[in-house]
């Protein structure tokens, strides 16, 4: 994929929304660096799961124009070696980051998150800074 497309954990999305000050946001300083974003279908789960009824609009609105990435076979190949290498270390994460990690690697694109904490343990991963 091309060199500036990220993919958007769901933290950054959920950043966006909850920032009064929007340009203060991850995702508005991303675009400024000169990136444009993607999310997995994993975080796509997560913003609606997580939305109450009257959020439902505003995601509806924001992901419409979002690509979604597939959580495919690629990407369950992906998350299994990452799972085992992480649990061969004792750092597993929860089941959705290793998901979310699984898509950018997969897709050759580096990840943008707010939880650098669980990412950093996967080696293969580019987080942008």
């Amino acid at each position: 994929m091309e060199d500036n497309i990220v993919l958007a954990d769901t933290s950054i999305l959920i950043d966006y929304f909850r920032k009064t000050e929007k340009s203060n946001s991850t995702l508005v300083k991303l675009f400024r660096q000169g990136y444009n974003f993607c999310i997995s279908a994993i975080t796509e789960y997560e913003i609606y799961s997580g939305a109450t009824e009257s959020q439902i609009a505003y995601w509806d609105e924001i992901l419409k124009q979002t690509k979604v990435l597939a959580f495919d076979q690629a990407v369950v190949k992906t998350a299994v070696a990452i799972n085992n290498s992480l649990k061969r270390k004792r750092k597993q994460i929860e089941l959705a980051d290793l998901f979310i990690a699984a898509t950018a690697i997969a897709n050759n694109m580096p990840i943008a998150t707010l939880n650098k904490k669980h990412f950093e343990r996967i080696d293969e991963i580019d987080i942008v800074k």
